[in-house]
């Protein structure tokens, strides 16, 4: 029988790379987040964040510190332990359908950590600067206008979550299949993990960047009326004077941050596994 550390590997590892990739992009997110919320370009969102200094410039990292740990631990520690239940229980089917299935199984349980990304949108948005001390303030502000306002956008993330876990598991394997070989070792395999992960990530991100922006304006509503995503994205697109180019404002930033990302996330969790663990993820 697997020893307790063991049979936890992937949600351990799961989580230390995203607190590896989120301190290396947090400034790149808040640029972009900007550009999501009030439709401004790349020069004036980042003139912003130097203007305000570099005390603001971390300000509401451990919202999404905590919620990316949170959530990239229950992503990959659920995905796997699932997809492994799967393949036990029904035999010989494609391991893509128990991918499929898994990947979505693990999309819904990261909705449990809506409320961080909640509080982070505030934290992040500067209008909100003055009005919250820190994170813990921020949670008790939010808290007055009741449980559910934690909630606010929780429709958006789980139509985004469950369909791009799809698309990042089966892209990681095919990518596994067809690209990696099975003694790749050291930097060749680090490299290989690096650029399919990036690669990935900057095509979900992008394709799903629409969502994230209709996110960021249902969530940086403090009280008041509760809309629904599709509500969200009319007044959204008025905004924009009807222009998909104007919607997808920012998206460069975000497949970069993409990119970078998920690049050091695939690479790090596999990394980390192989290192603590000696487990192959491989599936």
């Amino acid at each position: 029988m697997m020893d307790q550390p063991g049979r936890h590997a992937e949600f351990f590892c799961g989580g230390g790379a995203a607190f590896i990739n989120i301190t290396v992009t947090f400034p790149i997110n808040k640029a972009m987040f900007r550009q999501q919320l009030h439709g401004i370009s790349s020069f004036r969102a980042i003139g912003q964040l130097q203007k305000e200094g570099i005390r603001n410039l971390y300000r509401g990292l451990l919202p999404p510190l905590l919620q990316k740990t949170s959530s990239l631990a229950v992503m990959f520690g659920s995905f796997y332990r699932f997809q492994r239940f799967l393949e036990e229980k029904n035999g010989v089917h494609s391991k893509y359908v128990y991918i499929t299935i898994a990947a979505i199984f693990a999309g819904c349980l990261e909705t449990m950590f809506t409320p961080f990304e909640r509080v982070q949108t505030l934290m992040q948005d500067k209008k909100y600067h003055n009005k919250f001390k820190n994170t813990l303030h921020a949670f008790k502000e939010v808290r007055i206008h009741g449980y559910r306002e934690y909630y606010r956008g929780i429709s958006t993330i789980l139509l985004r979550n469950a369909p791009s876990n799809v698309l990042f598991f089966c892209g990681r394997e095919y990518f596994r299949d067809n690209f990696t070989k099975v003694g790749d070792e050291g930097s060749v395999k680090l490299f290989k993990d690096f650029v399919s992960g990036a690669v990935l990530g900057a095509m979900i991100s992008t394709i799903f960047y629409p969502v994230n922006v209709v996110k960021t304006r249902m969530q940086s509503h403090l009280g008041g009326e509760y809309m629904t995503s599709w509500k969200t994205f009319q007044i959204l697109w008025k905004d924009r004077n009807g222009s998909i180019r104007k919607v997808f404002r920012g998206c460069h930033l975000n497949y970069t941050r993409s990119f970078l990302s998920w690049g050091v996330i695939n690479a790090s969790f596999d990394l980390l596994m192989k290192t603590f663990f000696n487990k192959s993820t491989r599936l």
